[in-house]
């Protein structure tokens, strides 16, 4: 994987990441805010899921039915976690 590619995912991980800490502490309350915040959440969901697609094609890696995939970012590389 190339450094451009471990940057995309790796920026799309701290923001689904920094989206999950803010989901903890906002309520309904501020409804504007709350359906920004979900509406965020599903679309870098979406994004990061369809990195893992396109690299999984690209690079044509092969999953296990319980396994994920995990990046170290500093090195670029991909593990299967089973």
């Amino acid at each position: 994987m190339t450094p451009e590619e471990r940057t995309e995912i790796q920026t799309l991980f701290e923001r689904r990441n920094g989206l999950n800490e803010l989901a903890k502490i906002l309520t309904s309350d501020n409804s504007e805010l709350y359906e920004r915040l979900v509406k965020d959440m599903g679309e870098t969901g979406t994004k990061f899921q369809s990195w893992w697609d396109r690299m999984a094609e690209k690079y044509q890696w092969e999953g296990t039915e319980n396994g994920n995939w995990e990046i170290n970012f500093e090195t670029c590389e991909i593990f299967l976690v089973s």
